[in-house]
């Protein structure tokens, strides 16, 4: 089987992390996989340190520019499917495959949201066999079959536990815990988490007092955001909080955390569940929000009613103040993750998906 992934925004994401552990899995399988990204940016990078075979393409100028130039990969690499996350991909790719009369195309709906279905949707459909990819069976039922679309398949995100296994804690004191005693949380942030990163900043505001060994650093895009400082100074608690920002050493930074609050949302709050999770540390996260589906609440983390900093002071000070319970929760989610979401499992269903794409009585020809 002949595989591309197509990612033309330059910004590592949660859907470019699926789609890089896709390709790698795949390839180990036997697949022929290329990886097609813009250059120079951190998908690229970070696919290429994983091993793919990565076709730098220029995702700007004209649909048909676009389309010519996928469409030399296509031609060039044999191509018979390839994935998708947004209806412009999925456009580009159709006219591509459409000039090349071979391949169809898998769009991938990232977790917790809707796909756009607007009028490139049914003119890609038209062009060539397509179908969509949704992380649970209710978000794949809540959404409207196009017409001439495939059946949708569901694909849950999942990791391999074992990689956590070797990584190595940031030290308290490089993050600002420099009590000796230093207990911190850390809160996995994008930018679609501003509400709820300010109620974890109030709860820490609630909790100083009594908790001189409490520290905060938030890592993630946009957590190092100006509004965000100016609220902890505000609160008062500015000096118990890192605004750390993104950085390649994300994970280190989580291993070092006794908690981790997730605010981020889609793909990455999914992620950051199961990476938490996998590093045997209890998970703090709002109900209702995509990080709320990985979590056992009382089991292998707790579910926050959003807003709630008073509530959730509470919670949190029982958490630390209970390290048994801690080492409990967070052995808890480690079964969960190996057991129930799974990177073999994710790929399993992806594989599933290019297999019925590549069905060639169904290409344009």
């Amino acid at each position: 089987m002949r595989v591309m992934f197509y990612y033309s925004a330059p910004g590592w994401t949660g859907g470019a992390r699926v789609f890089v552990a896709a390709a790698k899995g795949l390839a180990a399988r036997g697949c022929q996989v290329t990886f097609a990204c813009p250059g120079g940016g951190a998908v690229e990078a970070r696919a290429a340190a994983d091993g793919c075979d990565v076709v730098p393409i220029d995702t700007g100028g004209s649909l048909l520019g676009r389309g010519w130039r996928l469409q030399r990969i296509l031609t060039e690499r044999f191509v018979e499917t390839v994935f998708v996350h947004t209806e412009r991909e999925q456009l580009d790719v159709s006219i591509a495959m459409r000039i090349a009369g071979r391949g169809g195309v898998v769009r991938r709906v990232p977790a917790g949201t809707r796909p756009e279905m607007g009028r490139g949707t049914g003119v890609a459909l038209r062009l060539t066999t397509g179908g969509f990819v949704f992380t649970t069976e209710a978000e794949a039922e809540a959404t409207p079959k196009p017409p001439l679309a495939r059946p949708p398949v569901v694909a849950d995100l999942g990791v391999d536990v074992s990689r956590y296994d070797e990584l190595r804690a940031v030290p308290l004191a490089a993050l600002g815990a420099r009590a000796p005693d230093a207990r911190l949380i850390v809160c996995a942030f994008d930018a679609g988490g501003k509400a709820q990163a300010a109620t974890v900043l109030r709860t820490l505001a609630l909790l100083a007092p009594r908790h001189p060994e409490l520290h905060l650093a938030m890592v993630g895009p946009g957590s190092d955001d100006q509004d965000l400082r100016m609220h902890s100074a505000a609160l008062g608690v500015a000096r118990r909080v890192s605004f750390l920002g993104e950085r390649d050493d994300d994970f280190a930074v989580l291993q070092a955390a006794h908690l981790g609050w997730i605010v981020a949302s889609d793909d990455a709050a999914g992620f950051t569940a199961l990476d938490v999770m996998s590093m045997r540390i209890p998970v703090l996260a709002d109900r209702d929000t995509v990080a709320a589906r990985y979590v056992a609440d009382g089991i292998t983390g707790a579910l926050l009613n959003p807003g709630d900093a008073l509530g959730t002071a509470a919670v949190v000070a029982g958490l630390l103040a209970l390290d048994e319970r801690r080492h409990a929760m967070g052995s808890a989610g480690r079964a969960r993750v190996a057991r129930e979401y799974t990177e073999t499992a994710m790929v399993d269903a992806l594989q599933g998906a290019a297999d019925t794409a590549r069905d060639r009585t169904r290409w344009a020809g």
